[in-house]
C-alpha cells in the first residue's frame, strides 16, 4: 500500500486541518512528518472549531491512528496543553496517538533563543511564530538536540541541564527577561505527562502499517513556499516541507509514495515577512482579508493578502509531484465582481517569465495578471452541477495552466461544505 502526501502549496494557511478531517475516514493512519507548534491546522464540524498545533489532524477519528513523525519537533508544554483540551471530546487519545522518539525536543530555552535572535535583527526580522522551531532544528543540525526518547533515559536531567546552560550562554547576551524556575517546572512537569504516552520506533511502526495493506496519509505543516531550500529564502521554516520530507520525516522510502494532494487557496496569503508578489495594498487586500477571516491560526496575526499566483503555484506542483489540487476558500471570491489571476511575472530586466527567479527578496517582480468575471453568489450547499458559470470557468482556467485535476472544491470551513469532483 502506497503512502499519500498532503500538504500546502502557498505560505501555508491553505487549510490542511479541514482536509485532512475530510480524508481521514479513507485511512487507517495519518502522520505528521516535519514542523511544530508554529503550525495551526483548523478544523470545523458539528458547530464545533478546533486548532491543533503538533497532533495529526485524524485525532478526531476514532479509528485512525495517528504519528507524530521523527521530523517533527514537539513542545511538551504545548503538546500537554493540547491533550487537555481535547479531553472534552472523549477521544481515546492514548490508545490512537504515537510519537516518535526520534522527534527533537523544544526545550524552553529554545523559546527564548528565538525571542533573542528576532530582537537582534530589527527590522531584518523573518517574521518567527517565536514557538522555538528554528532554534529547536538548529541543535538537531548541530548534533546537541534532545529527542523523546530521551525522556527514557536515567540522564535525561543531565543531558537537559548540559542543553539549556548552552543556551543561557548566549542569551546572557540579550537584554530578554524570563522566571527560569517556572518555565523549567511547566518543562518537567509536561515530560511527566508525554512518559504517558505511547513513545515509538515510528520508522518501524510505519512500515509495519505499508506491509499490512494499511491506508497512509502523510500530513505536512506550513506550506511548499516555507521549504528551507526550496521557499522564499531567508524568510522561511526550517524544516523540508515538500514530498521529500514525508520520506526523510517518516522513515518512508520515496517508492512508497502514492498520490500528493496539493492544497491551495482561490487565492493568496502570507503571515509575517517576506516576499509577496501579487500581495494587495489597497481596498482588495482588505477585503479578501475580512471575508476570508485572514488572522493566523497560531499567532492571530493578520495575513498579507493578494491574488492567485500561477508562476509559485507550478512552481510547487513541480517540485512536490502534486497529483492532485484540492483549491480551498472559493466561498471567499463571492464579492467580488472581477477577479484576477497571476500567469506570469515582469522581471526588472523586463522580461517576461512563468518561473520562480532564485532572489525573491530582492528582484522587481511585476504580476502579470488575467481577468476573470466574478460569480458574486454564494456557495452554500452546492453540487458540482450547481456551480455558477464563472466558477466553473475559473476551475477549468486553472486546471488548463496547472495541468493538474482539481478534484475538490471547499466552499466553507466545515467539513460538509465540500464539493468532490470526478479526477
Amino acid at each position: 500500500m502506497k503512502v499519500d502526501v498532503l500538504l500546502g502549496l502557498q505560505w501555508g494557511d491553505e487549510g490542511k486541518g479541514k482536509i485532512v478531517d475530510v480524508l481521514a475516514p479513507r485511512y487507517d493512519v495519518v502522520a505528521r512528518f516535519q514542523g511544530g507548534p508554529n503550525a495551526g491546522h483548523t478544523l470545523e464540524f458539528d458547530g464545533i472549531k478546533h486548532v491543533l498545533h503538533q497532533i495529526p489532524s485524524g485525532i478526531f477519528r476514532p479509528k485512525t491512528k495517528n504519528i507524530i513523525g521523527n521530523g517533527v519537533v514537539l513542545d511538551p508544554i504545548v503538546f500537554k496543553s493540547e491533550i487537555e483540551k481535547l479531553s472534552k471530546f472523549n477521544l481515546d487519545v492514548k490508545s490512537n496517538l504515537f510519537i516518535s522518539k526520534k522527534a527533537t525536543l523544544i526545550v524552553p530555552t529554545h523559546r527564548l533563543l528565538d525571542e533573542a535572535y528576532e530582537l537582534a535583527k530589527g527590522e531584518n526580522k523573518i517574521g518567527s511564530t517565536l514557538k522555538g522551531i528554528g532554534p529547536s532544528y538548529q541543535d538537531k543540525i548541530g548534533r546537541q538536540g534532545l529527542r523523546c526518547g530521551d525522556i527514557l533515559s536515567s540522564t535525561f536531567t543531565e543531558k537537559f541541564k548540559k542543553l539549556t546552560q548552552a543556551h543561557f550562554d548566549i542569551l546572557n547576551k540579550y537584554p530578554i527577561s524570563y522566571d527560569w524556575n517556572e518555565l523549567e517546572k511547566r518543562f518537567m512537569d509536561s515530560i511527566a505527562f508525554l512518559k504517558g504516552f505511547n513513545l515509538v520506533d515510528s520508522e518501524y511502526f510505519i512500515n509495519h502499517e505499508i506491509k499490512k495493506g494499511s491506508t497512509i496519509l502523510a500530513e505536512g505543516a506550513q506550506g511548499s513556499l516555507l521549504d528551507i531550500d526550496f521557499g522564499s529564502y531567508p524568510f522561511v521554516t526550517s524544516s523540508n516541507t515538500v514530498t521529500a520530507g514525508a520520506c526523510t520525516g517518516l522513515g518512508v522510502a520515496p517508492r512508497h509514495i502514492g498520490e500528493v494532494y496539493g492544497i491551495f487557496k482561490a487565492y493568496s496569503t502570507r503571515v509575517g515577512s517576506g516576499p509577496f508578489p501579487t500581495e494587495l495594498l489597497d481596498e482588495d487586500g482588505e477585503r479578501l482579508r475580512k471575508a476570508g477571516n485572514e488572522f493566523g491560526s497560531t499567532t492571530g496575526r493578520p495575513r498579507r493578502c493578494g491574488w492567485i499566483d500561477l508562476p509559485s503555484l507550478k512552481y510547487s506542483i513541480m517540485i512536490n509531484g502534486v497529483t492532485q489540487l484540492l483549491m480551498m476558500k472559493a466561498d471567499v471570491l463571492n464579492i467580488f465582481r472581477e477577479i484576477k489571476v497571476c500567469t506570469h511575472y515582469t522581471l526588472s530586466n523586463g522580461k517576461t517569465s512563468e518561473e520562480l527567479p532564485y532572489e525573491l527578496v530582492n528582484e522587481k517582480i511585476t504580476p502579470v495578471y488575467t481577468s476573470l468575471k466574478g460569480w458574486e453568489v454564494p456557495l452554500t450547499n452546492i453540487s458540482e452541477n450547481q456551480m455558477p458559470s464563472e466558477l466553473a470557468y475559473y476551475i477549468s482556467f486553472l486546471e488548463k495552466e496547472l495541468l493538474v485535476p482539481i478534484t475538490l472544491i471547499s466552499t466553507g470551513p466545515d467539513r460538509i461544505q465540500t464539493v468532490y469532483r470526478a479526477k
